[in-house]
């Protein structure tokens, strides 16, 4: 295992790249109103998009994580980048919400080797006792993708078009690709363990399911994605339809979720000394509680910027939490093991972006972000209790 020094890539490349999957991701949260009323859909129909790009986003996390674990993780994150690049930009040209949401299926299927596999990888550098630290460092580059992805997103939608926004992203996109490229260039292409891929690869997943600590991650990173970003997919249409406030506010207000990110990114060490696991979990479950409560009951818009900033600080806690524990499930097959993390976290969302529409279309917002507040907290619950019984 190396040391940060010895990374061979550094992570502010690998942060760009994550960067652009996450911005990629959130952009869609102040368009979704937006897109709807151009393709003529209700929101909640329109809510498609999400699902189509979570939910293969969570299922080929079965395949890049063996392929890490053989050909060498770098060599993924670089392809799927590239892949990724050319499927963003395409989505600039759909005539129809059916091509958007196939382009965004096959968009979500490739970016799904970029994030988890480099969550690995910094696995496979860092020692655990840093890990938690160089992964708060990465989540970073994350959060900027959370807050400059609405922030965008509102802005093309106000003043340019929802489709230029998509078009920038992927030439931007395949600029880091091609820099990782010739990165790789330079790196001795053996790092890659010989782990033969075949069918039976996947007998890790089975072994690691086995697991009570696994299934206690597994299930948590579960619930956590389809209740935290199934009723957040809605926030952004619920601020337009409740508040009527132009595309572009909306886009930076739901950037606050980043801006908590960013305040657990600089405290973490603090954080994990004071808190430890438990407290994390526990924390960031009733910060998250607290804040989908405020959010449906309290009717001043004003007041959701500050509760989006403790949503995202309570997010991050809880999910930096998990996703450490994820990297030392099975470390002679880290990449699997996190891949197996990012299915049930993306399946989860998908899954929850397609339930809470449901629930928007037929009983409206407020439920939606009541029953969200109430599941996170029992989860909250939930996660400490196994961590104290473990």
């Amino acid at each position: 295992m190396n040391n940060a020094g010895n990374t061979p890539v550094s992570l502010g490349l690998l942060g760009a790249a994550a960067f652009m999957v996450i911005a990629d991701v959130r952009v869609i949260d102040p368009l979704l109103h937006i897109i709807a009323d151009e393709f003529k859909v209700s929101v909640g129909s329109a809510a498609i998009i999400v699902s189509a790009y979570t939910i293969p986003y969570g299922l080929f996390q079965l395949v890049y994580g063996p392929l890490g674990d053989r050909i060498g993780k770098l060599k993924v994150i670089t392809a799927a980048l590239t892949a990724f690049a050319v499927g963003t930009a395409a989505c600039a040209f759909v005539p129809n919400i059916l091509l958007l949401t196939l382009l965004r299926f096959l968009t979500g299927m490739v970016a799904a080797g970029i994030i988890p596999i480099t969550l690995a990888y910094i696995g496979d550098n860092f020692p655990y006792s840093q890990r938690q630290a160089a992964i708060g460092r990465y989540l970073s580059a994350l959060v900027l993708g959370q807050i400059l992805g609405g922030s965008l997103g509102g802005i093309f939608g106000e003043y340019v078009s929802w489709r230029d926004i998509f078009l920038v992203f992927g030439v931007v996109s395949l600029m880091i690709a091609i820099a990782l490229w010739r990165k790789m260039g330079k790196l001795n292409n053996g790092q890659h363990s010989q782990i033969p891929f075949s069918w039976a690869t996947l007998g890790p997943y089975f072994q690691l399911i086995a697991q009570p600590v696994a299934q206690t991650v597994i299930i948590g990173v579960f619930i956590e994605g389809f209740c935290l970003f199934g009723g957040f997919a809605y926030v952004g249409a619920f601020l337009r339809d409740r508040y009527s406030l132009p595309y572009v506010a909306i886009g930076f207000m739901l950037s606050a979720f980043g801006l908590g990110g960013l305040i657990y990114s600089r405290c973490v060490n603090w954080l994990v000394r004071s808190l430890g696991e438990r407290g994390l979990m526990g924390v960031g479950g009733a910060l998250m509680c607290i804040s989908f409560l405020a959010i449906a009951l309290l009717q001043n818009w004003v007041l959701f910027i500050p509760f989006n900033i403790l949503m995202g600080l309570g997010f991050y806690m809880m999910h930096s939490t998990l996703q450490t524990q994820a990297t030392e499930l099975a470390p002679e097959a880290r990449g699997t093991a996190v891949s197996l993390f990012a299915f049930n976290l993306f399946i989860g969302q998908g899954i929850g972006a397609a339930a809470f529409g449901r629930i928007v279309d037929r009983f409206g917002y407020i439920a939606c972000f009541m029953i969200t507040g109430i599941a996170i907290a029992l989860l909250s619950l939930w996660l400490v209790k196994q961590k104290q019984s473990s």
